[in-house]
Formats: C-alpha cells, structure tokens, sequence
C-alpha cells in the first residue's frame, strides 16, 4: 500500500508508512545528525536489519527495547527498528542516576539495552540482566543480521505498545507511561495540515522526551527531514537551522528564551521556517511575543500531558491578545474542570483540568493503582486522564492555566516531582524535616529548591552537595535554605505557598 494511501487510513503503523516512503522517496534524506545522516531507502534497510537481529534473539511481541544516549542518527534507528519488530520502544534519560536507570531497564523487563559510550559507563557494574550494545561500535555492527535480511512480519493490533516513557523519580521506580500504536497514529495523522510532508524539522529535544517524539514521528510518518542535535546549544540552532533551511521546530520555553537571547540573533537567516512549536513547561506571554515579533513562521503552543488526556493548542501569531493562555481544545479533544469531589464546575470557574482524546495511554506500565489514579469518569463513563494542573476558561473558551494542582516543578521542559527529591533529602542524618518547591529561574523556567529542619549542627551546603549528588542531572536542587520549623496547616499539611512566598522575599 503506497504512503498516501496509508496517511489517509483510519489507521496505519509507523514502520509500514516508512516502507512505503522507501519506495517512492528512497534518495530523500529521512534523518540528519552528527553521526551521519540516512536516506529513506538506508533508514528502512536500517530497521530491517536491527529488527531481524532483534528477533533472532527472542524478542517477544510488545516486549521493551531499552535505548540510553544522546540523540543520534542510530539511535533513531534503533526505535524505529524495535517497532518494526514488533516491540516497544523504549528510550531512557541517560542524566538518571546508575541506579535509576537499572531499575528502570528492569521494570521494563528489556532484553536489549542500546547505549553510547557515555551510558555504558554509568552502566557499568550495576545488576543487569539484559544484553547492553553500544551503538556504533564493532559489537553493534557484528550483533546486526546481515545486509539484505529481512524481519518476519508482525501483526501490529492499534493497542499494542509502541513505547514507554518513564516519569521522573528516585524513589522505588518510576512510572512508565505506555503509549499504544493507535495512540501515536493520532500524533502522525492530526498534523496532516502542518506541512510536514516536505519539513526539515530542527530535533533539538532528547529523544526519550515525548515532546521530542510529537514531532519526529510526524515528520517521518508524512515524509519529511528530521535534523537531530545531539545536545542543544542556541547559537548552534540557529547555524544549524539557517544551514538546512529549517522549516518547524519543537522547543521547550527555555530554550527561546536562550536563542531569542543570542545578541546578534536577528543576522540569522530563518525566513524559511513556516511553523514553531513549544510545550512541556510554562511559557510567558512576553517571549511568545518576542518570538512572534522576530522570528518568521507560526508559532503554536501545545499544552497537554506525556499520559495523553487533552491537548490545546494556541496560535501566537493569530491570537495577540490571548497569549496569557495555552489555547483551545484540539479538534477531537474534550477537556473539562472538576473539582476536589470530582464535580464538573461552572464555566468560569477554577478546576482540575482532566481530557480525553484520541491520544491517551494505555496506562502506566505494571501500575494499575496509578492508573486508576490518573484517571477520571464522566456519568456515562467516558475515560479522562487527570492532567493534575488548575485552571479556568475565558468567555472565548481559552484555558488559562492558575497553578498545578500537585506539586510537579518544570524545569528546562522536564517533570520533577518534589516528593522524590524530599524523600532523598530526608535520608541525610542531619535533616530532621524538609519540603521542596519551585522557584522563578531565568536559565530554566523553574527550578527546585529546598527548605529543612536541623537536627543538631548543621552544614546546609554539605547536605546540599550530598543530596545532589544522589539526583539525577535534571532533578538537582539550585538551594538549600535552614528553617526552624516548616509552616503547616491545621491538619499537617505543609503550606508550600508560603515556602515560595519566603524564598522570594529574599531572592
């Protein structure tokens, strides 16, 4: 069945559109990075070749394929292979801590373990069980099947894994968010009308990311050039960009603030760019102007969940005067505002936000309690993920975001969930009580910082060092502030508001 054909179904499978685009695009380059770059015909040769080797091993239908690395033209490859052979993609953080990532590969039950050489060594001597390969090394290439093989042919059901992403957490193991086939089909397939077809989009998001992913998967799927960074810099975006004529890009909020920062960036040539994207993390209405303002192209905003459940989308460009929201429901995507007793609340008024779509989990991987948890009933017992965030709708049915209703710290575009960086914190033996609560940050949006209770003398700065050295790159506390006592409410809750409320008056 030809690309076309398939795009226009009420259903298709990645590895199957990428066959199609092998045989009528095969010279068009599909990925670019610093490893390399691969046709379409060389991707689906790739995948072929990984996918049988995958099998010759054993690998079972919908069984985890862990990948840990920087973004690399191979490490595509690797997931996209894992998929046509029928298993779940399964990309891992590498800025986790040794021990995260052991548990992780374990919960996930991989096989297989994809890593580069900066991964192997945080890897090594820890317990596992699996098969670790570094990507482009002799042992990858020898462990391939040979050039020609191909895989056997998998049945691919809508509701079969295509990956899981693992939440944050240093604690226990972290919840891995299991997103079906038809889950990413609903990605592909919605950006039909985002040109995406003859794109060159700039990917300068990690690949484990699901903001990276809403936009790679899409590009391929239509039949576009996806341009990977390994590691995101600003100037080099814009190199990079002017050098491929880039036309979409999908960017957290730090990094414009970093690239609109760039003192010289108007010399940059970015009038081919038709469409930017930005999700994951708060975004001031004051920088969605600036980059209406200089840079050429769209520019939309996303707000939604890794889970799934709703997503809105606004315009910046063509919606000036309502750049302090995140927008309206997507085409499809029904999102509501409930209250503590689970109540639908009037128009107008605050509420938890829950969604339901086309795109939505399976649910969290072995976790049936949390994914109960995350979810919500409407009376005719309809299925919502709770996004776990407050907000109202104005007049004209823009969601205006108030404040999170959990915890949950955005920095730099990733979860941190406070609870697991308090639950380190208190393992010290000279922390009596703790809290942790985001702040403002200039670099990252929002960073964590922490407040503790002595037990006896005290070095903040040690515990300080300590502590971060147990977090995971993206999870380390920018401060660590000695109070008596933690303010709490009535029943013991501790007031977090009021931490924030401290931090500023000295900041």
């Amino acid at each position: 069945m030809d690309a076309a054909t398939q795009l226009a179904s009420d259903f298709a499978k990645l590895p199957d559109i990428l066959r199609a685009h092998a045989v009528e695009r095969g010279g068009k380059t599909a990925i670019v990075g610093e490893d390399g770059a691969l046709t379409y015909a060389a991707l689906d040769a790739a995948m072929d070749r990984i996918a049988a080797a995958l099998q010759r091993d054993g690998l079972a239908r919908g069984q985890a394929v862990a990948i840990v690395g920087a973004p690399s033209v191979a490490y595509a490859a690797v997931f996209l292979g894992t998929l046509r052979a029928g298993g779940a993609a399964t990309p891992l953080a590498p800025g986790s801590t040794p021990e995260q990532l052991s548990s992780m590969i374990a919960d996930c039950g991989a096989a297989h373990v994809f890593v580069d050489a900066g991964a192997r060594a945080a890897l090594a001597g820890q317990p596992i069980s699996a098969r670790i390969i570094e990507l482009g090394s002799a042992a990858f290439d020898a462990w391939l099947a040979p050039e020609g093989a191909r895989p056997t042919p998998v049945e691919i059901a809508p509701s079969d894994p295509f990956n899981i992403i693992y939440s944050s957490g240093t604690t226990g193991t972290p919840k891995g968010i299991v997103q079906s086939h038809a889950m990413r089909w609903a990605h592909i397939h919605r950006n039909a009308a985002a040109g995406f077809g003859d794109a060159v989009t700039m990917v300068a998001t990690p690949l484990y990311s699901n903001t990276t992913l809403v936009v790679f998967l899409p590009t391929l799927g239509w039949g576009g050039t996806a341009v990977i960074m390994a590691k995101f810099d600003a100037r080099r975006f814009l190199e990079m960009a002017e050098a491929n004529r880039a036309t979409h890009a999908m960017l957290v909020p730090v990094q414009y603030s970093r690239i609109m920062a760039i003192p010289d960036f108007d010399r940059f040539d970015l009038s081919s760019f038709r469409l930017k994207t930005c999700t994951s993390a708060p975004f001031s209405a004051a920088l969605k102007a600036d980059v209406c303002a200089r840079w050429p192209g769209l520019l939309v905003e996303y707000y939604g969940m890794t889970e799934g459940g709703g997503t809105t989308i606004l315009n910046c460009t063509a919606n000036p005067t309502k750049l302090h929201s995140v927008g309206q429901p997507a085409e499809g995507h029904d999102i509501r505002l409930i209250d503590d007793d689970g109540r639908e609340v009037p128009q107008g008024e605050m509420g938890e936000v829950v969604g339901r779509s086309p795109a939505m989990m399976n649910g969290y991987h072995g976790r049936p309690d949390a994914t109960a948890a995350a979810e919500w009933h409407d009376a005719e017992g309809n299925r919502y993920i709770r996004h776990g965030d407050v907000g109202r709708f104005d007049e004209d049915g823009f969601l205006i975001l108030m404040d999170r209703k959990k915890d949950l710290i955005i920095s730099g575009g990733f979860n941190i969930y406070p609870s697991d960086l308090e639950a380190v914190l208190r393992t010290h033996p000279d922390v009596a009580d703790c809290a942790v609560v985001g702040v403002p940050s200039e670099t990252w949006g929002e960073t964590p910082v922490g407040f503790f209770v002595a037990r006896g003398d005290a070095d903040a700065a040690a515990i300080l060092a300590d502590t971060n050295a147990k977090l995971g790159k993206t999870q380390r506390l920018a401060d660590l502030i000695a109070v008596g006592e933690l303010p709490r409410s009535a029943i013991g809750k501790i007031l977090k508001r009021e931490l924030r409320d401290q931090w500023k008056a000295t900041a």
